[in-house]
């Protein structure tokens, strides 16, 4: 299906599946504020902290920011794929990452062995290394509270590391708690993702089938009609777009028209204005 796909629409990829390249993702204003301030704050270390509900764009946002901050000289990034592990595995994980021997049950070895990594690599690059934790609001209080000790030096008056918090709204609500609110405190760039406007999804759409190589795909009151019905969410708009580009390959179609549109939401056409005499 995906050779026939990118052959029939002159496509490089399926622009509406996860796998896009991070370089093709949609950067909204608001986006490109945050990495502008992650790309400063690294230098200084700290916490940030990405929120929104599922669907949102949360997940892009960290690849956007991983590839801009990958592009850094010597600047290594690490990305913790399992934030719900317990504070063993979470060690073991961290040693993985930045390239450090630990023995979980050596707590103090490897937090003393992690910060003498991360004090290196500051000196030699001027950079905090980064850590991206996607779906935070998974980690338990003690694995978060672990990492704002890990993070911290001199008696909290120097961060050697830059943490990138990434959840939903819960994590926001956890961060309420007495025993993280010396995290929350610490966050230095925040980015709350509402729902998005209906002109944002329309250029969103729009970048995407550009960057994808066919920009006339869609047609333009299929992208009007598209965002309207998407709430305000990026993963409702790419899942229905995604339906209909496998309905129109399925027809082999040219474009996806309004009527490919009605057909696959079983929609009825708006009634026509004009009453019959």
């Amino acid at each position: 299906m995906s050779k026939k796909l990118l052959a029939l629409y002159s496509l490089k990829y399926n622009p509406f599946c996860q796998e896009i390249p991070a370089s093709a993702l949609f950067v909204s204003p608001a986006v490109e504020s945050f990495c502008w301030r992650i790309e400063n704050q690294v230098a200084e270390g700290g916490f940030a902290l990405v929120t929104g509900e599922p669907g949102a764009g949360k997940s892009a946002v960290l690849r956007i920011i991983a590839e801009r901050l990958g592009a850094l000289r010597d600047l290594t990034v690490g990305v913790l794929t399992r934030p719900q592990a317990s504070v063993n595995d979470f060690y073991r994980e961290l040693g993985d990452l930045f390239g450090v021997p630990l023995t979980p049950s050596n707590r103090w070895g490897g937090a003393k062995a992690l910060r003498q990594k991360w004090l290196a690599h500051i000196q030699a690059s001027l950079y905090r290394p980064v850590l991206i934790v996607d779906e935070a609001q998974e980690m338990s209080s003690a694995l978060l509270c672990e990492l704002r000790l890990l993070s911290s030096a001199e008696l909290d008056s120097r961060s050697i590391l830059s943490v990138i918090l990434c959840g939903d709204n819960r994590l926001v609500a956890r961060l309420q708690e007495p025993e993280l609110l010396p995290i929350a405190s610490r966050i230095r760039s925040r980015l709350r993702i509402e729902p998005t406007g209906i002109e944002e999804l329309r250029n969103c759409l729009c970048h995407l089938l550009k960057n994808a190589g066919n920009p006339r795909l869609i047609s333009q009151q299929v992208i009007n009609a598209l965002s309207e019905h998407a709430a305000g969410n990026y993963r409702a708009l790419m899942n229905m777009a995604n339906d209909l580009l496998a309905a129109a390959l399925r027809r082999e179609l040219d474009q996806i028209d309004e009527k490919l549109f009605f057909e696959v939401f079983s929609m009825d056409p708006k009634p026509s204005s004009r009453v019959k005499q």
